[in-house]
């Protein structure tokens, strides 16, 4: 990929809500899974597409399968396992769920009703991990981390972290088998669990995290939180490498995430869309979001991409201020995936207008 890539080549359309949760599944990656508000997860081929009715609008990918019935609040997580035959999902209702990809039926909850073995607040953040994906790792705003072992037929988890003082907003897991586990939290810490070894080591960041995108190599990792900076660390002594910022890219109260993308040479994340960004140059309406990316390396911003709504825009629900006039409609940015875990030639965004954008190859 020789330039960071800026125009949509499919659009995903069906979602009733903003979009929470976005993945790909296991290499090849050849599919896209979506939560949003509406309480529905959703499977796209992006690549099988047909012409939009609209002018000038991208094709849209086609939608494959539905999974509803299980969450009654908003989806915020997706984790899909390495054979692409189990997914995981959590969401505001406090609840995960392990569901089976081709019945489109959960497999199980876990946890339960008892508050004892269950998260006690909406759950941020769920990830596969462990040999063959017997593990479900959750993270959510009760400040715990719960560890499930999903070949087990008990409904406690078999760990419990509890070191945050605050919200779990992010997860990550080492890609090299490692036994770890790298949390992210509001209350502006990165904590490292060695999990074989019991040991915890933790990074004050000085504010709070809202994202987490580990390097391949697992040596560095990417931490994104409400001081509209990213930075850099180096695992290995807690150095921060590189910070990544400009004054028109704010972030300081979403949840915003980011992902390191274009085998790693790029740093790529949504928009919160604040009043101070809405004005920066490139922005063609107050409707879109944009994408922001800067070289991994020098740290200089190498692309804004305007993410429109998407759609029939016209159809988009009206809403009305507390003072009776009509609220501008803005496409915050909040979640973003890359194909092939950042080294793929394609990747999606969603956010607030319930469509999802696909740049790149198909």
């Amino acid at each position: 990929m020789s330039e960071f890539p800026t125009r949509p080549v499919a659009q995903l359309v069906g979602s009733n809500g903003p979009i929470h949760a976005l993945t790909y599944s296991s290499p090849p990656s050849t599919y896209i899974l979506t939560g949003s508000s509406d309480r529905s997860i959703r499977l796209y081929n992006p690549t099988s597409t047909t012409p939009s009715p609209l002018p000038n609008s991208p094709p849209t990918g086609r939608l494959i399968q539905t999974y509803t019935g299980a969450h009654t609040y908003e989806v915020l997580s997706l984790s899909v396992s390495s054979l692409n035959d189990r997914f995981a999902s959590s969401g505001g209702d406090r609840t995960v769920f392990l569901w089976d990809v081709t019945t489109a039926l959960p497999l199980r909850r876990l946890g339960s009703a008892s508050t004892a073995h269950s998260h006690t607040g909406r759950v941020n953040a769920v990830l596969f991990s462990g040999h063959d994906d017997s593990l479900v790792i959750s993270g959510g705003h009760d400040t715990t981390v719960r560890i499930w072992d999903v070949k087990s037929n008990s409904n406690k988890p078999v760990q419990v972290l509890s070191d945050a003082k605050d919200a779990i907003t992010s997860l990550a897991v080492p890609q090299n088998g490692n036994p770890e586990v790298i949390t992210g939290s509001v209350d502006g810490r990165v904590r490292s669990y060695d999990i074989r070894m019991g040991r915890c080591t933790t990074d004050v960041i000085g504010t709070p995290v809202t994202s987490l995108s580990l390097s391949k190599d697992g040596k560095t990792v990417l931490v994104g939180g409400l001081d509209s900076k990213m930075r850099l660390f180096d695992r290995r002594d807690g150095t921060c490498l590189k910070t990544y910022e400009h004054p028109g890219w704010k972030n300081t109260e979403l949840r915003v995430q980011s992902c390191l993308g274009g085998k790693e040479r790029y740093v790529v994340v949504g928009d919160e869309l604040t009043s101070e960004a809405a004005g920066v140059t490139g922005t063609t309406s107050q409707e879109e979001g944009k994408i922001w990316a800067w070289d991994l390396l020098t740290g200089k911003l190498v692309a804004t991409v305007p993410v429109p709504w998407g759609g029939d825009a016209s159809n988009k629900k009206v809403t009305i201020g507390r003072d009776g006039k009509e609220k501008a409609r803005k496409n915050v940015v909040s979640c973003i995936a890359w194909k092939e875990g950042g080294f793929g030639n394609q990747f999606c965004v969603g956010g607030t207008s319930g469509v999802v954008n696909v740049y790149g190859e198909l």
